[in-house]
């Protein structure tokens, strides 16, 4: 099973874009990642598989009801080697989501163990569903 998806552009190609091109063949493959996102009635809560990365490593930006994960990952990998297979991903990513309703940034909750990304997002006020109560008389 693959968690990332990217550009490939094994070694020996991009030592040849590097030859014909110089600095203007520099690739940088965009790196996707598998989401989950559950609807738990008052808040949606994420979850993403981000192996290999800190706190530091993600930016997470929230506006009305779109949220956007960013990053990059990163691997020392020896230019002079002769690699029989590059898998692991590197690259940025980028990725934004359109919720169904606004949430509340302010009380947002964050935590990345073993390389799994939990984002907790409660739903805006105005976006929670009521009760009302019925008076009679």
């Amino acid at each position: 099973m693959s968690f990332y998806l990217n550009t490939p552009v094994n070694v020996s190609t991009r030592r040849m874009l590097n030859r014909w091109f110089g600095d203007m063949a520099e690739v940088t493959p965009e790196v996707s990642f598998p989401i989950d996102i559950k609807d738990e009635g008052e808040a949606y809560t994420f979850s993403a598989l981000l192996p290999g990365l800190t706190a530091e490593d993600v930016n997470i930006q929230i506006q009305s009801n779109v949220v956007s994960l960013q990053g990059e990952l990163k691997h020392e990998r020896d230019e002079k080697a002769s690699y029989l297979l590059v898998e692991r991903p590197a690259g940025k990513f980028n990725r934004s989501i359109e919720l169904p309703e606004a949430v509340d940034a302010a009380k947002a909750e964050a935590s990345l163990v073993n390389g799994v990304l939990t984002l907790r997002l409660p739903k805006a006020e105005e976006a929670r569903p009521r009760s009302i109560k019925v008076n009679t008389k």
